[in-house]
């Protein structure tokens, strides 16, 4: 448990978070990108699992499910009377879901909406999301766009933290060393199979911007195995994509490892990155990615997957992306 309790400053903030944070986009309900439902039962009984444990870190957004993981998240909170003292949690300015507008104004109202949803009067982190789905990218880069206003969010007070969340790249790299940055977030590009992230994440690091990675599991099929999950980056998996995960498989069979546990660890364990943010949707899997966390794993292992292909490709080139 040393290593969850063994907080991470993000940036040059009083902000310290556990080196695990749980993503809850799940938790919204998104059967389009998950492959499954969730009600309002499990997701509460989720998150007052998280809320009653030693992680002290939750991502969630403004569009998760359209906004249903926020209010989940803010109905938990309600009905424990508030925020746990010294929990944080990160949020994230979302375009217009029907226009994919994301000026100023959108920013502002995206911030307000999350607010009362919440239920909070600041967040503690706050991204920018997204920007490669907007219709207009300048409306979100020009000044006065919706990155201005990110930072003029923060300077009132209404985020400790600010950050860029978003998976492309090439557009992620031209954003990011021109606003000062406290943290990013990218996610399916620095794990076990795809390590296309890493030059970003080295350049990153070094400006001392804090690197939180998302979805070590690869989407799923790192947590619950290829035949359960064959899906990568959202999308049905094809054999020849399986292969390698088929191959971590087959050597974690060998060393009685779960193959969730070196997936996270893979990240967990890397010191550039601040917080890894793993999903989860039951209340059993809070525990579980603890323990995988927490696991004791043999040097063995981490010799041996040296050896796996892995892929420094977009994993998400060919994503069908559906926000639900």
């Amino acid at each position: 448990m040393g290593q969850l309790l063994t907080k991470k400053r993000i940036g040059k903030t009083n902000l310290m978070v556990s080196s695990l944070c749980f993503g809850t986009s799940g938790l919204g309900n998104m059967p389009d990108t998950y492959g499954y439902e969730v009600d309002d039962k499990r997701a509460r009984d989720t998150l007052n699992t998280i809320f009653d444990g030693p992680v002290n870190f939750l991502d969630t957004s403004n569009n998760y499910g359209f906004g249903r993981s926020e209010e989940r998240i803010g109905d938990a909170l309600r009905e424990r009377g508030g925020l746990p003292e010294g929990f944080v949690i990160s949020t994230k300015l979302d375009r217009d879901m029907d226009s994919g507008s994301f000026d100023a104004s959108r920013a502002r109202k995206s911030l307000e909406e999350s607010l009362k949803r919440l239920g909070v009067e600041k967040v503690q982190v706050l991204h920018l999301h997204d920007p490669e789905h907007a219709s207009d990218l300048k409306e979100i880069t020009r000044s006065g766009g919706a990155l201005d206003e990110l930072f003029k969010i923060k300077e009132e007070g209404l985020a400790d933290a600010v950050g860029l969340a978003m998976g492309k790249l090439d557009l992620m790299e031209s954003i990011l060393w021109d606003w000062p940055f406290d943290a990013l977030m990218n996610h399916n590009r620095w794990n076990v199979i795809n390590r296309s992230a890493d030059s970003l994440f080295t350049k990153a690091h070094e400006r001392g911007i804090a690197i939180l990675n998302a979805a070590p599991y690869a989407s799923g099929v790192l947590a619950k195995g290829s035949d359960v999950m064959p899906r990568i980056a959202y999308q049905q998996a094809t054999t020849d994509a399986l292969e390698p995960v088929r191959a971590l498989e087959m050597i974690c069979a060998k060393h009685n490892v779960p193959l969730g546990a070196l997936a996270l660890q893979f990240s967990t364990r890397d010191p550039r990155i601040t917080s890894t943010a793993a999903g989860v949707t039951k209340p059993e899997r809070v525990q579980q990615t603890i323990d995988w966390a927490t696991a004791e794993l043999p040097d063995e292992l981490w010799e041996e997957i040296e050896n796996i292909n892995f892929s420094s490709e977009d994993p998400e080139a060919n994503r069908e992306y559906k926000p639900g």
